[in-house]
């Protein structure tokens, strides 16, 4: 079975991201597949999105959260692709489920624009196969004071760890917005409410994903690019 999950806690993402992710990934790929939610608030999710309830857990907060789709309680079999919020997928995904089968893949983080052979993680986009990798929340919660003390994020944690298991999808294939679909150097300005870029964003063929790190959002980005396809 194949699967596409999400992480919703707190109240930073509403629940229309979910939705609109959903959305998304609907109109891009043929493969079939479950959408689920892992969150610890429901409301206003779209009916067809399966949820799958966070515990109440002192580790369970901000970005450390999704760790915990890596443990043995996870409740998901088979392949398991996860997307962060705020990307936007507009062309076909089917390869993210194919690629490299059942290896453990992940980004290698947009630093790689500006820094020669740079290896860190970016979690946004990521694919496994459930039982794989358990040890990413197994070793975590064994000592979470210590893992987040020695590193600033999940990803960070995730690049350490997972260094013999971790594969790297193609750079082209999932970019960042702002620092190589539109181009590091460029920089934004206010359109009423929403920020927008000096030049719409650069396509090439091969890109499938855009990954909104920092500001802006695709909820408020302006550039036409996006507002035709976070929908």
């Amino acid at each position: 079975m194949n699967h596409i999950v999400c992480v919703k806690w707190g109240n930073k993402y509403i629940s229309q991201y979910a939705n609109i992710l959903y959305n998304m990934v609907k109109r891009h790929t043929t493969v079939p597949f479950e959408f689920h939610c892992i969150t610890d608030d429901i409301k206003g999710l779209d009916p067809h999105i399966k949820t799958i309830k966070l515990p109440n857990d002192p580790w369970i907060k901000t970005w450390w959260s999704k760790l915990w789709m890596f443990g043995g309680h996870f409740p998901l079999q088979g392949n398991i692709l996860y997307f962060d919020l705020d990307v936007i997928v507009f062309k076909n995904i089917d390869e993210l489920f194919n690629y490299n089968p059942d290896k453990f893949m992940i980004i290698r983080d947009f630093n790689r624009c500006r820094i020669k052979d740079w290896k860190l993680c970016n979690s946004s986009v990521m694919r496994w196969k459930a039982g794989t990798v358990n040890y990413l929340w197994d070793d975590f919660v064994s000592k979470p004071n210590v893992v987040m003390g020695e590193n600033h994020g999940d990803q960070d944690w995730i690049t350490k760890r997972a260094i013999k298991d971790t594969n790297h999808w193609p750079d082209d294939w999932i970019r960042s917005y702002k620092w190589e679909m539109i181009g590091f150097k460029d920089t934004k300005a206010r359109r009423g409410a929403k920020l927008i870029f000096d030049r719409p964003p650069k396509i090439i063929e091969a890109n499938k994903v855009a990954v909104f790190h920092g500001e802006p959002k695709p909820f408020n980005c302006g550039d036409e690019w996006v507002e035709a396809n976070w929908k």
